[in-house]
């Protein structure tokens, strides 16, 4: 079982970008960032590029909520997952999508504040 995730070069440089623009940490953009990646239908890819980026711990990142994280993953694999998949691979496939895709809602929002009520009503409309 891993404890270790390590991102790519460009979503290191995705979420430190976003962090400055609107003062989340990398933990809380990589939740916000895999969870936008869960309501997309297509499959998710296994990242093969270098994982260059950040350095996260597993609970840094999932938490109290690490079985929700693999249950939701699990879900949207539609098959049942291995922790070993789990985490790192499929999560960290999760946030290298999500976090491209975050970086386009705030380039939408323009800011914060515009942004967070975007994502609300986003989950709000599931």
């Amino acid at each position: 079982m891993q404890y270790r995730l390590k991102t790519t070069k460009a979503t290191a440089d995705r979420l430190k970008e976003l962090q400055s623009k609107t003062n989340l940490t990398p933990n809380i953009l990589a939740r916000i960032a895999v969870s936008l990646s869960l309501r997309e239908k297509e499959k998710i890819n296994l990242i093969e590029a270098p994982l260059l980026g950040l350095d996260f711990n597993r609970s840094t990142l999932t938490g109290n909520y690490d079985y929700v994280y693999k249950s939701l993953i699990t879900e949207h694999e539609k098959r049942e997952v291995t922790d070993d998949e789990f985490f790192p691979d499929l999560f960290n496939a999760h946030l290298e999508r999500g976090a491209a895709i975050l970086e386009k809602e705030y380039a939408q929002a323009s800011n914060v504040n515009k942004l967070m009520r975007n994502l609300v009503d986003k989950v709000e409309s599931i």
